[in-house]
């Protein structure tokens, strides 16, 4: 296909703030997401300032003419990052690349794919996903073990409304998880006892696990925010958090840890309990560099792949493959300022990732689970 038309404009995310949303020849549209809790590592959003992304697409004529035929001709706009950013760069190859396949991108990339990733639900939280006072742990994630995605979906839908209840809770982080008034220790010890009464969850297994995003609770020396059973704040060293983090892994039947420890920390990362899924994803950035040190110092078993972290689905693509030949699993994620663009989850399907975090409540998290319904109705 050739790009005729282009246009790049202004939209608005979940959390209100301004996202990017470009337009090829009329019909095929994309935009990209923005996070709150960022690595330092991670690749701008935009060059300069959304404004100027915009204006780049609209009125340079850098892009119209190209041909796109398979996808690693999205490489071609890898060399705009510096120009426009990462965000501009990735909506512009997400709609190219919805033009190329008609919509269907899992199927145009991986036709024999009969892969569906298993949700992740974000369902209690905290840390920089609200201002209001909550868990200095970010999120604690439903991981429901049925054999479909529909009943995945169903089963998340209904603890969420069931836990919002049980809770008391009466607001709603960025990624639409409650904001319990508990401390992080009382809300680990809560979903623990309720998702292990089978009752609670419609017969089915439901593990959990935590995004803990260390690095926003690291203050170059100690980390400073946990608020224990009493509700007292901790502050503890590396040391002692390492060990609390093993401890809360084994006293919990923790099947999922991320971000553990703060984004520099490769080796205290190495130290981090096995028996669970340990992923890095401010550790990691889905770069390619950072994902080879963290393999050297045998530091997670997992990643976050997020695109518009390096800006680009053609580097993405290189990072799963480097992390599957290695024996890292994938799990592909939102952002906290979240767009209606559902191409996580078709990448997810195409490219076999086993996970997918997407959030439970909210329009911008719902529409990907239901894209994943959809394609797994044509499978």
């Amino acid at each position: 296909m050739i790009v005729k038309e282009l246009k790049a404009r202004i939209i608005l995310n979940s959390r209100k703030e301004k996202a990017i949303q470009v337009t090829v020849n009329k019909n095929f549209t994309a935009s990209a997401p923005s996070g709150a809790s960022t690595g330092i590592h991670e690749i701008k959003a935009f060059a300069k300032d959304i404004k100027n992304s915009c204006d780049y697409l609209n009125f340079k004529p850098k892009i119209k003419g190209m041909t796109f035929e398979e996808f690693n001709d999205l490489e071609q706009l890898d060399t705009l990052i510096p120009i426009i950013g990462g965000n501009a760069v990735l909506a512009a190859q997400y709609a190219i690349l919805r033009e190329m396949s008609n919509n269907e991108v899992w199927g145009f990339l991986n036709p024999n794919s009969r892969s569906m990733p298993m949700p992740l639900g974000n369902v209690i939280g905290g840390g920089k996903h609200t201002k209001t006072n909550s868990t200095s742990i970010q999120e604690f994630l439903l991981m429901p073990r049925a054999l479909t995605i529909r009943e995945n979906i169903a089963v998340m839908r209904d603890l969420h409304k069931k836990i919002g209840k049980e809770t008391k809770a009466t607001a709603m982080t960025d990624e639409g998880a409650w904001i319990p008034s508990m401390p992080d220790l009382k809300a680990l010890e809560f979903l623990r006892k309720y998702l292990a009464d089978l009752k609670n969850t419609s017969g089915l297994k439901v593990n959990f696990g935590l995004d803990m995003a260390a690095s926003s609770f690291w203050d170059g020396k100690k980390y400073y925010s946990y608020r224990n059973l009493d509700g007292k704040a901790a502050k503890v060293d590396r040391k002692s958090q390492i060990a609390f983090v093993n401890k809360i892994i084994k006293d919990n039947f923790l099947c999922y840890v991320e971000d553990p420890l703060q984004e520099e920390d490769f080796e205290g990362f190495s130290r981090i309990l096995k028996t669970t899924l340990v992923c890095g994803d401010d550790l990691v950035t889905t770069n390619l560099e950072r994902l080879k040190e963290a393999i050297k110092h045998r530091a997670i078993n997992c990643m976050i792949i997020k695109p518009n972290q390096i800006g680009s689905i053609t580097k993405t693509k290189k990072v799963v493959d480097f992390a599957n030949a290695n024996d890292i699993v994938t799990v592909i994620s939102h952002r906290s300022g979240e767009t209606m663009d559902t191409m996580i989850s078709d990448l997810a399907v195409a490219w076999e990732i086993p996970y997918i975090k997407t959030g439970i409540h909210g329009k911008e998290r719902e529409c990907k689970l239901q894209r994943l319904a959809d394609i797994e109705a044509l499978l």
